[in-house]
């Protein structure tokens, strides 16, 4: 395997974030272009690959080791997601949304503030089994016809190590 696409550690054991952003940062243009003839020519049996690839970067990702999505990114709340969660900590949705929300400039229903309020120092999610369902679909690599959502892929490489080295392998795996 090519180093550039080897898990980056810290000492402490946690993966290096900042190291992957700046990776993201200097490859953009290349990966906005790379995604883009994934538009354009859509390759035979993509979505196998596309699983193939995510299945393969998280066997070498630990989340745990990283939790950046959840440190710097609010996950969208969907109105199920909200009535879920609530119920579960027993909060009437109002109370659940005060304490937990705000509306964003897209409308949108978000965390009021980061890191994620349920997340430990252990990094574990405290409701993981009720998270909402953006946090399940994070960062959204095992995604069929993945050519739809180019420009978010792009940013969660930004964020997120193992969506960064998804395009990196992706691109390796298709030439």
């Amino acid at each position: 395997m090519a180093k550039s696409l080897e898990t980056v550690y810290l000492k402490d054991g946690q993966v290096d974030v900042a190291h992957y952003h700046d990776l993201a940062l200097q490859k953009q243009k290349e990966h906005a272009k790379f995604l883009a003839t994934l538009k354009k020519k859509k390759p035979k049996h993509l979505d196998q690959l596309v699983q193939k690839v995510h299945n393969e970067v998280f066997e070498q990702i630990d989340c745990t080791k990283c939790a950046n999505c959840c440190k710097s990114l609010g996950p969208l709340f969907t109105e199920a997601d909200i009535e879920r969660i609530a119920k579960a900590m027993r909060m009437k949705l109002g109370k659940f949304e005060e304490t937990y929300l705000r509306v964003d400039e897209d409308g949108d229903k978000v965390f009021n503030c980061m890191p994620c309020p349920f997340l430990g120092a252990d990094n574990l999610c405290s409701i993981y089994a009720l998270r909402p369902k953006a946090c399940r679909e994070f960062p959204h690599t095992d995604r069929k016809k993945i050519y739809q959502i180019n420009h978010l892929t792009i940013k969660n490489t930004l964020y997120c190590p193992a969506a960064y080295l998804f395009v990196e392998k992706l691109r390796q795996e298709l030439g």
